[in-house]
């Protein structure tokens, strides 16, 4: 029989303890953040068959003319998931995980209404096209930010003074129409939400020691696919206008 006293045993214990737990945690984090990715996809998912769908119906002109441009109502529904977003953002920790699940996916749904114009602008051949690059390219940069030991922390804050930019730019440019400033917006967004891709997975991931076991976790799953479905979505839609052959 082992004695207690015997530095041998004590150490075997707590190595095997540790060990234990090691496991544990590496088996709740790949749980975590394998609902992260399932709600992520499922939402971008719902989006693109909103889009189809609307794209290829009869009141596609409630909220779009036949040029893509937005009525006064597909103005509402194209601010609508910005004020979700807010609403989730900020009273996440408020509301009922459910209700944070129906607003995440009430927010994927608008956003197919606001880009079924793609449907209308774009090729199907070249939609797709995008799409698989987009997700070819965020599953590598998101397995970087899940696996690499290199704190990316350091390079948030660029990134998002770099979306805050772009954000301006593009402002700007909806009154020059510029096609050369649209293509270095494009060049440059495709850059900035690569890199948060990256980020943002490692952020999502190092949540998981904060909430692990409490009543936040379920919703820090759901700010977490709604963070990487930002990024793809954006990602997606400033690559298309350099892959993307237009009708």
């Amino acid at each position: 029989m082992a004695n207690w006293s015997d530095p041998r045993s004590t150490a075997g214990a707590a190595a095997s303890l540790a060990g234990t737990r090691d496991t544990a945690v590496d088996a709740g984090l790949r749980s975590y953040m394998l609902s992260v990715y399932n709600y992520m996809a499922s939402g971008v998912m719902l989006t693109g068959i909103v889009a189809m769908l609307f794209a290829n119906s009869p009141y596609m002109s409630v909220l779009f003319n036949q040029v893509g441009k937005p009525t006064g109502l597909g103005w509402i529904v194209m601010l609508a998931p910005l004020g979700l977003v807010m609403v989730l953002s900020f009273g996440i920790a408020k509301m009922q995980e459910s209700t944070a699940k129906g607003l995440f996916w009430g927010y994927a749904a608008l956003m197919g209404l606001s880009l079924s114009t793609i449907f209308v602008v774009y090729t199907g051949a070249s939609i797709a096209t995008t799409f698989f690059s987009t997700a070819a390219a965020f599953a590598g940069l998101s397995l970087y930010g899940y696996t690499t030991k290199r704190d990316l922390s350091a390079f948030g804050t660029f990134l998002i003074m770099g979306v805050v930019g772009l954000i301006v730019a593009s402002v700007i440019n909806m009154f020059v129409q510029s096609s050369g400033l649209q293509l270095v917006i494009s060049f440059v967004g495709v850059l900035l939400f690569a890199g948060l891709t990256a980020y943002d997975t490692q952020k999502i991931k190092s949540m998981y020691y904060h909430v692990q076991g409490s009543d936040m976790m379920g919703k820090t799953v759901i700010m977490g696919a709604l963070t990487l479905y930002l990024d793809f979505i954006n990602m997606f839609m400033f690559l298309l206008r350099f892959m993307g052959d237009r009708r």
